[in-house]
């Protein structure tokens, strides 16, 4: 599935404190953002994707913090596609498909696990500066 995210019509950005709080804030502010674009609670891609985004957020908090002490959700959708993704502002840019081969990674591998099973993507997309990253994940409507 690539489909190209400036296609996608439907934008929002949120930007937390890198603190325990931003997981339900970030997962509360899923599901409103997706109610309001039409995409329905028992979707079957939202109950994935909620726990995606709480993995990716709790991971940023967890192994970023010390660097980056805001992060960001970025979320895009379109009649066919949900993207999301969480940046944050530490250079290490995990390896998802390493994690999802089981050579580590633990939530990592969960993410992995359900992106790929949807039909989705997964990517690591470093700052132009190399100092930050985000993690996108596309999952098909």
């Amino acid at each position: 599935m690539t489909i190209p995210l400036e296609t996608l019509p439907h934008r929002h950005v949120l930007t937390l404190p890198a603190m325990g709080s931003a997981v339900r804030i970030a997962r509360e502010t899923t599901e409103q953002v997706l109610a309001e674009w039409g995409i329905a609670r028992r979707h079957p891609v939202v109950d994935p994707a909620l726990l995606i985004l709480g993995e990716l957020v709790t991971n940023s908090i967890r192994h970023a913090a010390d660097l980056s002490p805001t992060l960001t959700v970025i979320y895009a959708a379109g009649e066919d596609a949900f993207a999301f993704a969480v940046h944050d502002r530490h250079p290490y840019q995990p390896a998802l498909f390493a994690a999802f081969s089981g050579t580590g990674g633990g939530g990592l591998s969960m993410v992995m696990e359900l992106t790929l099973g949807l039909g989705g993507t997964a990517v690591v997309r470093g700052d132009a500066d190399g100092k930050g990253k985000s993690i996108w994940i596309t999952l098909p409507l």
